[in-house]
Formats: structure tokens, C-alpha cells, sequence
């Protein structure tokens, strides 16, 4: 089949190399120039584990343009726009309706059936209220005869994509025809999950309440982690006992120092958002926020019992991004805490295997160095889980660990855990 992929960032270079892979004729497009030029050279623009290597391997069947025009000839056309946040926490739908707007033009170039399938993360609605009429408007056609509309949301999680793409646990596609279902059908046999055909809105949905849903485990896992940490207890031997029960399930029960990314923290905030538009009072998911905000500065509260005065102190920071394998510093749980330690006067040094020229771009006053550096600081601060810090020597440092590493909390001269 021929695919077009419109965006090619995380969702759309993984979503294009995927589908290459399985053999399919795929074409990316992008308005950034630079992204472009990488993705046809066999590069890419963002550290995501083995998608240069995917890429590289189908070159031969999969190109990157900025013209979007040349979306023409494609059966099948995925959005795969971004959707950043306004201040309000609802969803900025800029891209996604320029993005409506230029393949309506495309649809207006040809007589064949093409099917425009909504991959974007969208709050229940914007694909019939917002793409449907941009579509229908720039191409003088009408959606679901003479051609198809689909939302089809991505649950492919940084670090993991290329692996969460080959090996989905569920799929799930929302269409208002039938011929659209079909394509869609067609296109995901040869993956071997549960798959799931509702409406466009209900697809959204979903959509949003998972990673509502992971969200709220984290928050939850972190109050009850608070607790067990006055009390003496181990949070997570308590989660491995809780989650043996089959109603509940183990799974991101992380008592840390909180969730950051592009997804869970955007996502929550825009559902309270929507909810609040259609006057609902989202209480759950306004705490699940709430305690996330509060979370990482559980750091500072516990480096300041060893260091009360912070003026002039060096605080070394191991870890960057917002998760392992990732170079990816939105919402990273490491910006609040070199916030705050400004604030409070210390001189900062950091060190992320993969982050660093990201976080420098938003900081570039503090120091970034090597881990040796960071490790002859006055206090250590652990912001992420990489495996390569399980390796490093904490003999006769002062540790504030946020991600529960068992080397750093044996060999520390000094050790405090959010949640250990």
C-alpha cells in the first residue's frame, strides 16, 4: 500500500518506518527542511532506540519530502501533527487544522478514494468538528464517500517506540464507513493483538483516559509512597504485594519523583480542560497533577535536612531527559528542581547520556559535564533511571535519589530516597 505520513516527529518517523518495514511504500512529510534532509540520509532527528537502524534498513521504501502535494498518489494518509498545549492546558489545534487544510488540497487533485486517518492526540470531537470540515472545505469532497476519515491513536512510548510499533498490545480505530474500516482492517491483520473498531470520538477517547489512567497510578503510587517513606516502609514491596491482586495489576505503580514527557502530563491537562468546557469538576485528575507538580521538589526537601543552605554549594544532577532512552526534556521532572536550585543560589552541574544539548538550550547557565564531574559535586541528585548510572561509584558521596537506584543506596556515604 502506499502510505503518506503527514509530521515527522516521534509518532510519524516510527509510525513511516514501521509500515515500511512491513513492506509498504511510505512517503514522509514535513514543513522542517532539516528533518527532511536527515530521514532521506538515513538519519534522524530525534534519539529514539533503533529507529535509525529501521530506517536505514528500508531506505529503499521510504522517502521524506516538504512538499505535500506529493501526498497525492497515497491510499492512505496519516496525521501525525503535534498538539502542544495552550496555557489553559487545552490542546492548541494549529497544526492539526493547517495540516486538514493542506490535504484537503491534495484530496481536490485526484478522483481515487484516498483515506485520511487522524493519528494526532485530539480531544473527543476535533476529528469531526475540526479536520472533517477543513478537509471537506479545501477538497469540495464529502467525507465517507468520497473518501474516508479515521482516528487511529498511537500508543507507542518513547524509548520503546520502535519496539511498542512491532508489538502493540492493542490497536484501536475509529471510522464513520465502512470502506474506511476496511482499509483499516486490512492494513493492521498481520499484527497479532486485540483490535478494536468503535466511532471517531470514542477512539479519541480512549485514547486520552489510558494515559489519564497510567497517570493517576503514578500520582497515587507517589502519596502512598510519601506515606510509607515517614513511615519506614518499603513502597514498593507494598506495590508487589497490592499489585498481586488481579484487579489491580502491578504495572506503573513508580513511586519517584513523578511523570514528565509529551504525552501524560499534556494529556491530563487537556482532559481537565475539556471536562471543564463541558462543565464537569475533574477532582481526580486535578490532584493527579497537583501531587506531580509537588513531587520532584521532594528532592530539595530532602537535600536541604543534609545542606540547609544551598548559596554557592555544587549540586550535581545525573539524569536529564524525563525517562531513559530518550533525549526528550518536556516536562522533565529534572527543569523544577534546576528551578529551584537557582532559586536557592547552588552552582549546578549536570550530566544526561543523551539530553544534554536539549536542556542546555532552556539552561544554559548551569555546567554540563561527565559523570566523574558530576559525582565530586557536594551532593548528588538522581533525577533518572539510565542504566549507566547502576555503574558509577557512590563510595562517600551524599546521595538524594529520586529513582530508587540500589547501587547508589549501597555504597553512599550518605543516602536519602523519595520512595526507598
Amino acid at each position: 500500500m502506499k502510505i503518506g505520513i503527514l509530521g515527522c516527529g516521534y509518532v510519524g518517523s516510527v509510525t513511516g518506518a514501521g509500515f515500511a518495514e512491513l513492506g509498504h511504500d511510505v512517503l514522509l512529510v514535513d514543513i522542517d527542511e532539516a528533518k527532511v534532509n536527515l530521514l532521506n540520509a538515513a538519519r534522524v532527528p530525534v534519539y529514539e532506540p533503533g529507529l535509525e537502524e529501521l530506517i536505514a534498513r528500508n531506505k529503499a521504501r521510504l522517502h521524506a519530502t516538504d512538499n505535500v502535494e506529493m501526498l497525492a498518489d497515497r491510499a492512505l494518509i496519516f496525521i501525525c501533527v503535534g498538539t502542544p498545549s495552550n496555557e489553559d492546558g487545552s490542546i492548541d489545534l494549529t497544526y492539526i487544522r493547517s495540516a486538514a487544510e493542506d490535504l484537503g488540497g491534495v484530496l481536490a487533485q485526484t478522483s481515487t478514494f484516498q483515506l485520511v486517518v487522524v493519528k494526532s492526540t485530539v480531544v473527543p470531537g476535533t476529528t469531526e468538528t475540526v479536520v472533517k470540515p477543513a478537509l471537506e472545505a479545501a477538497s469540495h469532497k464529502t467525507a465517507g464517500s468520497e473518501f474516508g476519515l479515521a482516528m487511529n491513536p498511537e500508543f507507542l512510548r518513547e524509548g520503546s517506540a520502535v519496539t511498542d510499533f512491532f508489538e502493540p498490545d492493542r490497536i484501536v480505530f475509529g471510522t464513520e464507513d465502512e470502506r474506511s474500516q476496511h482499509i483499516l482492517e486490512a492494513l493492521y491483520r498481520p499484527f497479532h493483538c486485540d483490535k478494536m473498531s468503535t466511532t471517531i470520538r470514542t477512539a479519541e477517547m480512549i485514547k486520552y483516559v489510558s494515559n489519564a489512567f497510567l497517570a493517576t497510578k503514578i500520582s497515587f503510587a507517589n502519596e502512598v509512597g510519601n506515606l510509607c517513606k515517614r513511615s519506614g516502609i518499603d513502597v514498593y514491596e507494598v506495590f508487589r504485594g497490592v499489585g498481586l491482586d488481579r484487579r489491580i495489576n502491578p504495572a506503573f505503580f513508580r513511586a519517584g519523583i513523578g511523570f514528565g514527557g509529551s504525552c501524560f502530563p499534556k494529556d491530563v491537562k487537556a482532559l481537565i480542560a475539556e471536562a471543564q468546557a463541558r462543565g464537569e469538576d475533574p477532582r481526580i485528575l486535578r490532584a493527579v497533577i497537583q501531587v506531580n507538580e509537588a513531587q520532584p521538589l521532594k528532592l530539595l526537601e530532602l537535600l536541604q535536612r543534609h545542606i540547609s543552605d544551598l548559596r554557592g554549594r555544587r549540586i550535581g544532577l545525573l539524569g536529564l531527559a524525563f525517562k531513559p532512552d530518550t533525549d526528550d526534556i518536556r516536562e522533565s521532572r529534572a527543569v523544577p528542581v534546576v528551578e529551584r536550585l537557582q532559586a536557592e543560589g547552588a552552582v549546578v552541574v549536570a550530566y544526561d547520556p543523551q539530553a544534554m544539548a536539549a536542556f542546555a538550550k532552556r539552561f544554559p547557565q548551569i555546567t554540563y559535564a561527565s559523570p566523574a564531574d558530576v559525582l565530586t559535586s557536594d551532593a548528588v541528585l538522581i533525577i533518572t533511571e539510565w542504566p549507566e548510572f547502576e555503574r558509577l561509584d557512590y563510595t562517600g558521596k551524599l546521595v538524594i535519589d529520586g529513582r530508587r537506584l540500589a547501587k547508589a543506596k549501597q555504597e553512599a556515604a550518605v543516602y536519602e530516597g523519595v520512595c526507598w
